[in-house]
């Protein structure tokens, strides 16, 4: 048996090398991708290694070769999808590098040319993931000034000035926690993100703080399990609880706790990049109320993933949002990037689990320093 291997850029130019050397009788008997050279992991040339063989003796490859004779060789079905899988996904990972490389070498472009203090605070807010864009108007702004100042600035008034922008830039979007005006407060949201947990924080402040008269109501009658943890805060607060199963049920509940100051509403976490989850809550909940509904969103979920939530709510009256689990990240580009975008402002912040504690009444100070501090300048 003469056995060969054969080093090719594709199958076809494979194939044509077997025949060429071994003629049309050869037999593949095993084919894989390979890489060569690349730079720092990049641009790696991809190769197809191809084992073939020939038996020129053997009865059963004489056999073999005699059907072969009529029809060229071809490779499995499922050999075949294999490669083509291998190349989608080298070739996505190739394109997510050079995507990325590019996205530095955009950053980097825009920051040589900047004083010392703006390249550094530009680069850290670059690491905190705030969009291109923003860092783009920010160091215009920053250099304006460094420019224009008597004195050469130094790093801590270059600070002061990039907070400036962030406060500045928020100054038409309305922050802070519920209105005493507004009798239901609606927290709405995907699962996992903690609104029971938020919702119960927001309530118990109102009670042992404010001496408000409130009540819960839940919709969420898909997990007995959050059903008893909001009867839980319900008992230690001393306050009633309605599970609501309809829109009929709503409505007597809100003829029940007609008296009340706040209702709080805790919604189901569902996938709300699908719409029916969204057409659920509206014939669930009586939005024509006097009611504030805040979307609660981690900060440990994807911006593209939030932001297609956001537009899903497009049909209901989000007012505000809520950011929840600060403690579990270092980056807060993200609420920057939705707030300008959307063009609304942040209620509350979450940093943990204890009720009441562990939730921030937001404002725009509040936010810039949280950003800042997470930068380590």
């Amino acid at each position: 048996m003469k056995v060969k291997k054969f080093v090719a850029s594709n199958m076809s130019e494979a194939m044509k090398q077997i025949r060429r050397e071994l003629g049309d009788e050869a037999v593949i008997l095993n084919s894989k991708v390979t890489y060569t050279g690349g730079w720092l992991g990049l641009f790696k040339k991809k190769k197809l290694e191809v084992i073939a063989a020939l038996d020129m003796d053997s009865r059963q490859n004489h056999a073999i070769l005699k059907e072969k004779q009529q029809k060229p060789p071809i490779i499995p079905v499922q050999q075949r999808v294999n490669i083509e899988q291998n190349n989608k996904n080298d070739i996505h990972h190739e394109l997510t590098e050079i995507k990325k490389m590019v996205q530095e070498m955009t950053v980097n472009q825009l920051l040589v040319h900047l004083p010392e203090p703006i390249q550094v605070i530009c680069g850290k807010l670059h690491e905190q993931e705030i969009n291109d864009d923003i860092i783009s108007a920010l160091s215009n702004k920053l250099l304006n000034r460094y420019r224009n100042s008597d004195n050469e600035p130094t790093m801590n008034q270059v600070v002061e000035w990039a907070k400036e922008f962030f406060i500045s830039s928020m100054s038409t979007f309305e922050h802070g926690g519920i209105s005493p005006q507004k009798k239901f407060i609606n927290l709405v949201g995907p699962t996992g993100v903690g609104k029971t947990t938020t919702l119960a924080k927001i309530a118990a402040g109102e009670v042992l703080e404010k001496r408000k008269k409130i009540a819960f109501i839940t919709t969420d009658t898909y997990r007995i399990a959050a059903i008893e943890q909001l009867k839980t805060y319900a008992n230690l607060l001393n306050v009633p609880v309605e599970v609501v199963y309809k829109l009929e049920d709503f409505q007597k509940a809100i003829i029940k706790y007609a008296e009340y100051d706040h209702i709080f509403i805790d919604t189901a976490g569902r996938n709300y990049r699908e719409m029916k989850y969204i057409t659920e809550l509206e014939n669930l909940i009586d939005f024509s109320q006097s009611m504030e509904t805040f979307l609660t969103l981690s900060t440990t979920m994807k911006e593209k993933d939030i932001q297609m939530i956001i537009k899903n709510f497009e049909s209901l009256s989000i007012n505000k949002f809520i950011f929840t689990k600060l403690d579990e990240t270092s980056t807060y580009g993200t609420i920057f990037n939705l707030i300008l975008k959307n063009e609304k402002g942040v209620a509350y912040l979450t940093n943990g689990q204890d009720v009441p504690d562990d939730l921030e009444e937001c404002t725009r100070d509040l936010l810039v320093n949280h950003l800042f501090e997470g930068m380590k300048l």
